[in-house]
């Protein structure tokens, strides 16, 4: 029996979100960008210096992703937990991602903590912790941890 939350039936983020959020996300909304409330909001806590740890606007969140492209190359979500919250329209999600850094072919598998807030059925908020270490080390940094911005090595 496969499990509902298997790479075999989520092929995509939008796709485990749907199956995360259910019902609570706009119907309407089919990829992530457009689950955006347009004035929604991404943070990202464990964010590198050179990257924003805040984004503002559905613009500022597609725009960002486009600069992202080709860098990853994924293969599957998996592991979805969704936790329960007692905020009213707060989920609290855990899930993992494997693929590879695009020009390394190096392994990419990283686990994910979501804090999602939904207003009128779309994401007006969406704390995204990650371990940008992983994302380095598929990029191909020999040393991760000397290649963060700032470090010397």
């Amino acid at each position: 029996m496969k499990n509902p939350t298997s790479p075999d039936t989520i092929p995509g983020f939008a796709a485990l979100l749907r199956t995360a959020l259910g019902d609570h996300l706009d119907p309407g909304a089919t990829g992530f960008v457009d689950m955006m409330a347009e004035d929604g909001v991404m943070e990202f806590p464990f964010a590198t210096a050179d990257q924003p740890l805040r984004l503002v606007g559905r613009a500022a969140v597609r725009q960002h992703l486009a600069s992202l492209s080709g860098l990853l190359e994924i293969d599957s979500f998996s592991d979805l937990v969704v936790h329960a919250s007692q905020t009213p329209g707060t989920f609290i999600l855990q899930f993992a991602c494997t693929g590879r850094g695009a020009a390394t072919g190096l392994p990419y598998r990283q686990r994910y903590i979501s804090v999602i807030t939904l207003e009128q059925g779309r994401i007006a908020t969406y704390l995204d912790y990650w371990n940008p270490l992983v994302v380095m080390a598929a990029l191909g940094a020999s040393d991760p941890i000397a290649a963060l911005p700032g470090r010397s090595s």
